[in-house]
Formats: C-alpha cells, sequence, structure tokens
C-alpha cells in the first residue's frame, strides 16, 4: 500500500488529476449508460445532440475500459515530464488547448463530410455522421506525444509492437503521418484521426508560439 500511495503521490498533480477523474466518469459512465453519452460526447456541431459544453466533456468520456487505459497510460509516460518541466499551471492549459483544438478540427472536417455527402445526396451517411457521438482523451494525448517529441526529440522510445527503438521525434513523425493516411483514405474505421491531427496541430502552434515569445520555461 504504501508503494502504491508512494507512486500516486509521485505524478504530478494535473497528471495524476486527469487520470483520476478520467476513470471517475468512466464508472460513472459503465453505471449510468447511455444518457451520460448523450449529455456529454461530442456531437457535430449541426446535430441536434450538440451542446457547447461537449467540446471539453468528451475529452473525459471512453468507449471501455481499454481506450481509457491506453490513453491514460500515454498521458501517464509522456505528460508526466512536460508538466515536471513545463509546471502545472502551463501544461493544464497546453492539454485543454489541444483538446478544444482537436475537437475543432473534428467537427470542421465533419461539417464538410456532411456537406459534401448532402450534395451528392448521400442523406444517410450524412445522417450517421450527424447522430454519431465522438468521446475521448485521444486529441489532447496526441498534443501530449507532440509536446515530448518537441522538447525531447532525440530521446530514445521502446515499442512493445513492433519491438523497436525509436527517437522521440521519429515516432511522433510516424503517428502523425499514419493518422494522416488514414485519415484521408478512410481506412480507420470509427477512430476520429482528424481529432488527433488536430491535436498535434494545435500542441505545435502553441509551443512554437511560447519560443517565439520566449515563455516555453516560464510559469
Amino acid at each position: 500500500m504504501n508503494r502504491f500511495r508512494d507512486f500516486y503521490y509521485s505524478i504530478p498533480p494535473v497528471t495524476r488529476n486527469l487520470i483520476v477523474i478520467n476513470v471517475i466518469v468512466l464508472i460513472f459512465t459503465a453505471l449510468t449508460g447511455d444518457r451520460m453519452y448523450s449529455l456529454f460526447s461530442l456531437f457535430a456541431f449541426e446535430s441536434p445532440m450538440y451542446r457547447h459544453w461537449q467540446l471539453v466533456t468528451h475529452m473525459f468520456m471512453h468507449g471501455g475500459f481499454w481506450h481509457l487505459f491506453f490513453n491514460m497510460y500515454t498521458l501517464l509516460i509522456f505528460g508526466t515530464p512536460l508538466e515536471r518541466t513545463w509546471g502545472s499551471k502551463k501544461f493544464l492549459l497546453f492539454y485543454f488547448v489541444t483538446g478544444l483544438g482537436a475537437a475543432l478540427c473534428h467537427n470542421l472536417v465533419i461539417h464538410w463530410q456532411v456537406a459534401h455527402w448532402l450534395a451528392v445526396g448521400k442523406t444517410a451517411a450524412a445522417q450517421t455522421a450527424l447522430m454519431t457521438p465522438t468521446v475521448g482523451a485521444s486529441g489532447a494525448i496526441y498534443g501530449v506525444l507532440l509536446g515530448y517529441g518537441m522538447l525531447w526529440p532525440e530521446s530514445e522510445l521502446q515499442l512493445i509492437f513492433p519491438p523497436i527503438r525509436l527517437t522521440a521525434k521519429w515516432f511522433v513523425i510516424i503517428f502523425g503521418a499514419i493518422e494522416l493516411v488514414t485519415g484521408l483514405t478512410g481506412m480507420g474505421g470509427n477512430i476520429a484521426h482528424f481529432a488527433h491531427l488536430g491535436g498535434m496541430l494545435f500542441g505545435l502552434l502553441l509551443i512554437l508560439y511560447w519560443k517565439k515569445t520566449g515563455e516555453m520555461y516560464r510559469e
């Protein structure tokens, strides 16, 4: 128990609390069912299900245990050094800017897709897109990955599958390229690839801004 407590409190506060909140929300969602998804998932701007708060709340919703696990594990591994380097306030700002940027990019893509499908007579496809919810912290998580890759580009990462070592910059570049290709080709199924790319884009813009203004390492 002491080891767990020591490990728990060794995690920086924002990263730790984000993980705890996401776990609590998943448990509550499992107990209450579809109502949580209909209220707090992200729907397209044109959808009758859309509410403004969903731009934030969808970041704390997940589709199941493994969806939550991989997002929170990635947040723990890559968010911890970022928060320790930037400080909690700046890391929290970065997390929400990338998450909101991801949501904006995703919904803009959905807006374009719906307009296109309606123009070519694919009404059913347009209706499906409007009524399909998006959940998960993945947009912000991809922003965190981008942030780690920019601050420590030459640090080596050991992948489990495939079992190879990559520097952080190549890890980020490859993941970004995969998201772009699968997003453009539609090979990724129901994964919100442009949300992931949006998180990376807004993370890049914010870090470039901090570098330009000399605020990268200021509290």
